[in-house]
């Protein structure tokens, strides 16, 4: 019974904020003439804190045509824009700067979301030794990481020499698949020191990496990730951007494993669910970028 009164509260007091809310939209709109988004756009800058909002006034209009908005293809955003002005009746030629700023808002929404599905597209992919592509990326990386050591075969055991659990990497890829692979050769063709991440420090790079690319894509499906993309990302994020955001992870994992100073690799779960929660509170702040000083097309000169 107190169970279901306090779920009929909560309820309630959900329909009174929301019927609230709807009111004081209308009074401010009479008063002020202008609408939600306009308010929101003239009262934050570019980045995370304004698009956040958008997408919550977008999600939560009752027009059919804003909550749509926000899953239009990307070469429809500048048409929906056009038809967001004129149903709220606002002057593009006494509002220009507005238009401009939905647009950018937009474009970052609907690219967050072909950006997850991107990305999980590449996650669903198995690796398939049959594939010339997926073994030619699989060489590369060997090359990157062990430049002066020929690999002796497809099947080696030397593929432990740079953090593959056996002889046979392919294994290793069962959980993120090939969005395993291309964020590993990502990091391995960065200018960074290779022999920070050898085993003398307690873990390998190729698990380890794959580990972390779980955590980044726990991160983007989950939403956490949209405060940080939409602070670096002009427009669209990209799978560059994500693979820009590993890398940061990657570098800063390090730098936090050895700031823990574990025993030895059993506690790599201990130590991989506090960074986790550390990031996670990091990206509460609607002004965070993670790697700020980054730009999608410096990427080869993230130097860890």
């Amino acid at each position: 019974m107190k169970h279901f009164l306090r779920v009929l509260t909560q309820l309630l007091v959900l329909l009174y904020c929301k019927c609230l809310w709807r009111g004081l939209k209308f009074v401010i709109r009479k008063v002020t003439g202008r609408c939600e988004l306009q308010w929101i756009c003239y009262n934050n800058k570019p980045g995370a804190r304004r698009t956040l909002k958008i997408e919550s006034s977008l999600k939560c209009s009752k027009h059919e045509l804003l909550q749509s908005a926000i899953s239009v293809h990307p070469d429809s955003v500048e048409k929906t824009i056009d038809d967001i002005m004129s149903l709220k009746k606002i002057n593009l030629d006494t509002n220009p700067q507005l238009g401009i700023s939905l647009q950018a808002c937009l474009l970052q929404i609907v690219g967050y979301r072909n950006l997850v599905v991107e990305v999980e597209k590449l996650r669903r992919e198995p690796y398939d030794c049959e594939n010339p592509a997926h073994e030619e990326m699989l060489v590369k990386l060997w090359k990157e990481l062990r430049p002066d050591s020929p690999l002796s075969g497809r099947i080696s055991k030397q593929w432990c020499e740079i953090g593959f659990q056996g002889n046979d990497p392919k294994t290793d890829f069962r959980g993120m698949g090939l969005l395993g692979l291309h964020n590993l050769l990502k990091m391995s063709e960065a200018e960074w020191d290779k022999k920070k991440f050898d085993k003398a420090i307690g873990y390998s790079f190729a698990i380890v990496g794959i580990n972390i690319t779980d955590l980044a894509y726990s991160l983007l499906v989950s939403g956490a990730l949209k405060t940080h993309l939409y602070n670096v990302a002009p427009e669209m994020p990209s799978l560059v951007h994500f693979q820009q955001t590993f890398c940061y992870l990657m570098q800063e994992f390090h730098r936090f494993w050895i700031e823990e100073d574990p025993c030895d690799i059993m506690e790599f779960n201990r130590v991989r669910t506090k960074f986790h929660k550390r990031i996670l509170k990091q990206l509460k702040n609607p002004d965070m970028a993670l790697c700020p000083h980054f730009t999608a097309s410096d990427l080869h000169l993230v130097n860890l």
